[in-house]
């Protein structure tokens, strides 16, 4: 009998440590992701998130450990991790390592045209993630002439132009006003409702509250809690061992 595959992403006892480093930065992280989920990654500076993300991606290789993709273990080969993320996009911290083409329109396509469509392939998928986070008026703008929500906007779409079932997002909310974070988890939204997997690695606790429906927790590279939202904020034993007590009550005062 075959068993049913239902997680989407799974990393499983991941280890790794950078070069010229003793002390790893992921020791054992193992986590699961489902189709539809909307979930915040949440820790300290150097728990490990953004590490995590780009093993999720197949950008660094663990020296230990595995990812799979719908249950099929990840290969490094470039085939393979062109076909991976085909199905895991990241969108990076900062714009500007993502942004690297004259223009908006020649940044977003160059994902597609990699996964080897053609020009109008490729140009179809540039038009339908402009107009989802709403960059259309800006498809011949030189990229270095973006403001800072603009060209985390284009970054964004130039990700989703390749149509991932998972869309992994470390900080794409920081340094955004309110009004432009509000869009941004609008996109995200339309994409949920359209069967997409969200993971936003975030320090954010005010959107991890009100946005997402699950939490993951990270600290000294491991899972130390994942679970609904509403659990994770309003179990003491959960928010003492996480350290979330402490940040909670600042946030509560704020």
């Amino acid at each position: 009998m075959v068993a049913l595959v239902t997680s989407l992403l799974e990393v499983h006892d991941l280890y790794y440590c950078y070069p010229g480093y003793t002390a790893p930065v992921l020791n054992g992280t193992t986590l699961n992701l489902e189709a539809g989920e909307k979930v915040a990654l949440i820790g300290r500076n150097g728990s490990g998130k953004s590490t995590l993300l780009l093993h999720c991606n197949g950008i660094l290789r663990p020296e230990r450990g595995q990812v799979r993709v719908a249950g099929q273990p990840m290969a490094y080969d470039q085939r393979a991790l062109r076909d991976w993320r085909r199905q895991v996009g990241l969108v990076f911290q900062h714009p500007d390592d993502q942004l690297f083409n004259a223009n908006v329109a020649q940044d977003i396509s160059f994902g597609p045209l990699n996964l080897g469509l053609n020009e109008q392939e490729a140009q179809q998928r540039v038009a339908e993630a402009a107009a989802l986070c709403g960059v259309t008026d800006l498809l011949e703008r030189p990229t270095h002439a973006l403001s800072g929500g603009e060209k985390a906007r284009v970054a964004l779409a130039g990700v989703l132009a390749m149509e991932p079932l998972i869309l992994l997002a470390d900080e794409a909310l920081a340094n955004l006003d309110p009004w432009m974070r509000l869009q941004v988890v609008d996109i995200f939204e339309q994409l949920v409702a359209r069967g997409k997997t969200i993971m936003l690695a975030t320090h954010d606790l005010h959107t991890t509250r009100t946005w997402a429906g699950r939490v993951i927790v990270m600290d000294g590279g491991r899972v130390v809690a994942d679970g609904p939202t509403q659990h994770i904020f309003s179990d003491p034993a959960t928010l003492e061992r996480t350290s979330l007590s402490t940040v909670m009550g600042n946030f509560e005062q704020a």
